[in-house]
């Protein structure tokens, strides 16, 4: 039954455990708990509703109009012409050309991204229905967090040292991916789309979302966009822009990534890159965009419990091995206090 509202409910967890230590301050301010919940989930619901519009706003008009333009492009660019001066690449373009078909490709996404921009116009009202429902969820967990967490330690089997291991893993997790990832991906795909529209690229938003989304993903990346835009520009002739965006690409938005991840994220996540690339894939695909949180979630969960159950096994293990002392009396002791 709580199946339908798993993204309000994830979202809700999400924001009340990054927001937990800002919420405590207002709380000892107000020394009111529901007057500074409310507060909290108002400063949060304007700081991140008001982006949120804005960007659904832009990338409803850039996503069709960038793709179009793309499509544009691709028809209009004279192949023949260009591949005459490298002769050597003309069968490789050619077989690209037979088995991929990059016009007809680019029209099909034309026509599914238009299907999908019309489905996000009819969806809008559930996603309001969602949005406001993640707050009204989040009052109650920063109002009732501690109640809430003495109940799941009197019915969870652990002991409360193992829970309180548990939740700080949790804790970890959910920080690192999204005051770690999801901010360094927000600051790529900025500045990215700063570099797009600057240049006079088409749809800068969109192509900055794209960049964006593509940076929260482990092993894939923002330049999966801009290495593409920079060899269209070299092609075009324009190889200023083409340099400028490559040293912008790979020295500022892939070098963001280098600068901030170690400072954000650190050791908190504690996951291998292939596992942390699984997690957010296998959870994007079985849950949507909460799968982002709860893909690597399960996983850290799943890891800490495995942690878990290998310290009892070794205390117990241990405990089987230590020698019991004899407390009876040896004979040499009992011979120097003359009790034999």
């Amino acid at each position: 039954m709580a199946l339908p509202f798993l993204p309000a409910l994830t979202w809700a967890l999400v924001l009340a455990i990054v927001l937990h230590p800002a919420h405590r301050r207002v709380e000892e301010r107000l020394r009111n708990q529901n007057l500074a919940a409310l507060m909290s989930v108002s400063i949060a619901a304007v700081a991140v509703g008001l982006p949120l519009v804005f960007v659904a706003q832009q990338l409803v008009g850039e996503a069709v109009n960038g793709a179009t333009y793309m499509e544009e492009v691709i028809r209009g660019w004279n192949t023949d012409a260009f591949l005459s001066g490298y002769p050597r690449l003309s069968a490789v373009a050619g077989w690209i050309e037979n088995q991929l078909d990059p016009a007809g490709t680019v029209a099909a996404f034309v026509q599914w991204l238009t299907g999908q921009s019309t489905s996000l116009l009819r969806g809008s009202i559930n996603q309001a229905v969602m949005f406001v429902l993640t707050f009204y969820l989040l009052f109650y967990f920063l109002r009732d967090r501690e109640p809430a967490l003495r109940g799941i330690e009197r019915l969870s089997p652990l002991r409360a040292s193992e829970m309180a291991y548990l939740l700080s893993r949790l804790a970890e997790t959910v920080h690192a991916i999204l005051i770690g990832t999801v901010l360094i991906a927000v600051v790529q795909g900025t500045l990215g789309g700063l570099m797009f529209w600057w240049l006079g690229l088409p749809t800068p938003v969109f192509w900055g979302l794209v960049m964006g989304l593509l940076a929260i993903v482990p092993v894939l990346g923002a330049f999966l966009v801009w290495v593409p835009a920079a060899i269209y520009l070299a092609l075009e002739g324009a190889w200023a822009s083409a340099a400028i965006l490559t040293v912008w690409g790979g020295g500022v938005v892939a070098g963001i990534d280098n600068l901030l991840y170690p400072m954000l994220v650190g050791s908190r996540l504690r996951l291998h890159t292939v596992v942390a690339f699984i997690g957010a894939i296998g959870g994007i695909v079985l849950f949507g965009a909460s799968g982002l949180v709860l893909g690597p979630a399960v996983i850290a969960v799943t890891v800490s419990l495995i942690d878990i159950l290998k310290k009892r096994l070794n205390d117990q293990t241990g405990a089987e091995l230590t020698p019991k002392r004899d407390t009876k009396p040896s004979r040499q002791s009992r011979a120097a206090t003359g009790r034999e």
